[in-house]
């Protein structure tokens, strides 16, 4: 069964920008909708974030080689 849903231009030319090519709308839709996982922000301890930023910190040393 289909429905139509009326948006203005701008909704449908912000809706098309997000759309992928091999999408249809309908599956933009549920895309946009479908509750996920939120990323947990700050879940590193203190001890691991250090790690992680020494990390980086190396890695753009050795490309500076």
């Amino acid at each position: 069964m289909s429905t139509s849903i009326r948006v203005s231009e701008r909704t449908k030319e912000k809706l098309d920008r997000l759309k992928r090519d091999s999408e249809s709308f309908d599956e933009l839709l549920d895309r946009l909708v479908t509750d996920e996982q939120p990323i947990d922000i700050g879940a590193w301890d203190s001890e691991t974030a250090e790690r992680a930023r020494e990390a980086i910190d190396r890695s753009r040393e050795s490309f500076d080689r």
